[in-house]
């Protein structure tokens, strides 16, 4: 195989760190894990225990030694970045989709969030980052890899438009859900973009005055309200999206976005791939029967979030209509 003789075969950069003016990324050694966990994080933290990672001494590089060693190893084509709300549908999908070995999924890696979010780099030297940490993570470990899919956090949706700069023909999707389900689930377990100052408002394009006025549980719709506007301004102009509302169903979601990357898959792989799908998403040896929070009230306004969401489905519907004619 391409990369069995390279020194870096297996490492990838896990972690940005600033200490004494100094940057540099730390490194782990993946051994013979795939990236099969519900998130990134997890599949790093089995990763741990192994011999190379466990030592006193931590492997490092400068920021240039990253960027020239990312073009050494040999990775699989990038075939998409995949978006979302959350909460709709996206970890389905990336669980779905690893079950093919032809697939790296890297599903929100913290080393993409803490480059997009860092202040330490220029706009030129983050573009040049990102392509390159996506390289490394999606490099070629195994004979069968060819196809890499990159499910971002859900804030990310933010930086689409720097992301599209950087990825100017690469295919993007796009996953939401129905305002009011997306925030029944996380009254139920909340994620940490639904939790005021957990993530700067800034993220969400929220000013300190306008957060001063928000309720704790006004603030989660108020964060959809910005991911759906994005999808909008987005959705609206570029030409190489795709937008998937969980409501078609992640059987379908899932067949148009491998006919939307342009992958060739066996058969068989995508029987597997739609089998995986009847699994909880977190926790694949549970059969999912669907959300338990239908039936569960909502003390919140949802009237922007409700009007932004019929919005998208007009934009999808629009989209389809010009695609047939």
């Amino acid at each position: 195989m391409e990369n069995s003789d390279h020194p870096l075969l297996n490492w990838i950069p896990n972690k940005l760190v600033e200490t004494d003016g100094n940057i540099y990324f730390e490194w782990i050694y993946l051994g013979d894990k795939r990236y099969v966990d519900p998130f990134f994080d997890e599949t790093l933290m089995k990763c741990k225990v192994h011999y190379n990672n466990s030592t006193r001494y931590k492997v490092v590089s400068s920021v240039e030694n990253l960027i020239d060693w990312s073009t050494e190893l040999v990775s699989v084509e990038l075939k998409s970045l995949l978006f979302h709300v959350s909460r709709c549908g996206s970890t389905m999908m990336c669980q779905s989709l690893a079950v093919s070995p032809q697939n790296i999924v890297v599903s929100e890696a913290p080393i993409i969030d803490q480059i997009i979010r860092s202040d330490l780099f220029d706009l030129d030297k983050k573009r040049i980052l990102i392509k390159s940490v996506i390289a490394l993570l999606g490099q070629k470990r195994f004979v069968e890899e060819k196809n890499l899919i990159v499910k971002l956090d859900s804030w990310h949706t933010f930086q689409i438009d720097e992301l599209r700069a950087i990825f100017p023909e690469l295919p993007f999707a796009l996953l939401y859900r129905n305002p009011s389900e997306v925030l029944k689930s996380h009254a139920k377990l909340k994620g940490m973009h639904m939790v005021p100052n957990l993530l700067p408002a800034t993220v969400f394009g929220i000013s300190d005055e306008e957060i001063q006025t928000i309720s704790f549980q006004q603030y989660g719709a108020v964060v959809l309200e910005k991911y759906f506007q994005s999808y909008l301004d987005f959705y609206g102009t570029d030409k190489n999206v795709v937008m998937y509302n969980y409501e078609e169903g992640m059987k379908s979601i899932l067949e148009r976005f491998l006919s939307f990357i342009d992958a060739d898959y066996f058969v068989e792989e995508v029987d597997q791939m739609c089998e995986r799908l009847t699994r909880h998403s977190k926790k694949g040896d549970v059969t999912f029967k669907g959300d338990s929070f239908t039936d569960d009230v909502l003390v919140i306004d949802l009237t922007k979030g409700s009007s932004l969401y019929e919005k998208l489905n007009s934009s999808i519907a629009k989209s389809l209509v010009a695609n047939i004619t």
